[in-house]
């Protein structure tokens, strides 16, 4: 079977086609038949050798995938062959809150794409517990959409006990970040989004943004966010940016309200402004992903409303650089997509 590897040393050229024996499941294990691949601001970061530096070549990459069961190994009861499954992102986190049992000493343990071996091959044995059904409206590269981004913007919106009503400031214009707008809209709220493309900004209007702000040519952005709340400051903030954007978030913030913090696009060396944070009374909580439940009760969600994910662009697999490189310069809109070729 064919898979993409990467080769001998971390960086994106060092990526390559290979052939591999295809895998065969054991106990309470299913094989599944990749279709379809997403790429996430973390895989980027699994190749560049930032995330997890001590991986082992050579090494297939990427977490999120969907696909359908060719094959079942002993005691398995979820699935059978021919059912459609999407790939669980934290493989030991099933249920209940985040634990100091789902992380290993150099970072999460079961995470797919790293430490755990990625997804970017034809066929992946995973435990019958590791992957979800995939919602029957939505295609495959739809639902590999779903394991990071989906569940994370989620999970960011939840965390913060959002209502119908309320007002939300969503930073960028990426997997997660237009989740989050799609997810907030169905949720009954009013959204604020940010990006340095006005392009950009336009399509996430038809998405249904309310009101839409360019970072680049309003650097002190969280003036035109709080205008726009009538000087109130917004409920809600999904911050994927960290340390530069951070402190505008607060800015930003209605006294009182939630940030949650999912992303490290501006670096990890954070000075947060101390003073400002307390007069806000902020409530701020950073998260990872979420459980396999989670996931569940997200899908659920997604098929009551119907909410199709936005998909910028879709590459064969062949061209897994191309698109990484793409992911690199920020140039997407919502999701990248791979399939085989």
């Amino acid at each position: 079977m064919k898979a993409i590897e990467l080769r001998d040393s971390f960086s994106i050229d060092s990526l390559v086609v290979a052939d591999r024996p295809r895998p065969v499941p054991g106990a309470g294990e299913i094989l599944i038949k990749v279709n379809a691949v997403s790429l996430n601001y973390r895989d980027l970061l699994v190749v560049d050798g930032i995330l997890v530096p001590n991986l082992s070549f050579p090494f297939v990459p990427a977490s999120d995938a969907a696909g359908q069961v060719a094959e079942v190994g002993p005691g398995v009861t979820r699935f059978k062959p021919g059912d459609r499954v999407t790939t669980h992102f934290i493989q030991n986190w099933q249920q209940g809150p985040f634990t100091d049992g789902l992380v290993s000493s150099g970072y999460l343990a079961s995470t797919l794409g790293g430490p755990r071996g990625g997804v970017l091959s034809e066929y992946v044995v995973l435990p019958e517990s590791g992957v979800v059904a995939t919602p029957t409206y939505l295609s495959d590269e739809e639902a590999a959409t779903l394991p990071i981004a989906g569940l994370t913007a989620w999970r960011a919106l939840r965390l913060g006990s959002l209502k119908a009503g309320q007002t939300v400031l969503i930073q960028g214009t990426g997997g997660v970040s237009i989740f989050g707008l799609q997810l907030a809209k169905a949720f009954g709220t009013r959204v604020i989004i940010t990006s340095s493309s006005d392009e950009k900004l336009q399509r996430a209007a038809k998405l249904g943004a309310d009101v839409t702000v360019n970072y680049k040519t309003n650097p002190e952005w969280w003036q035109k966010v709080k205008a726009a709340t009538g000087g109130i400051g917004v409920d809600h903030v999904i911050d994927v940016g960290g340390p530069d954007t951070l402190n505008q978030s607060l800015q930003a913030l209605k006294p009182g309200g939630f940030i949650a913090v999912v992303g490290l696009l501006t670096g990890i060396e954070c000075k947060l402004d101390l003073s400002l944070f307390l007069l806000r009374n902020a409530r701020l909580e950073s998260l990872t992903v979420g459980s396999r439940q989670s996931f569940e009760e997200m899908n659920t969600f997604l098929a009551e409303h119907q909410l199709h994910p936005a998909i910028g662009s879709v590459f064969p697999w062949s061209k897994t650089i191309d698109a990484l490189r793409q992911l690199e310069a920020g140039k997407h809109f919502g999701k990248i997509v791979l399939t085989p070729d």
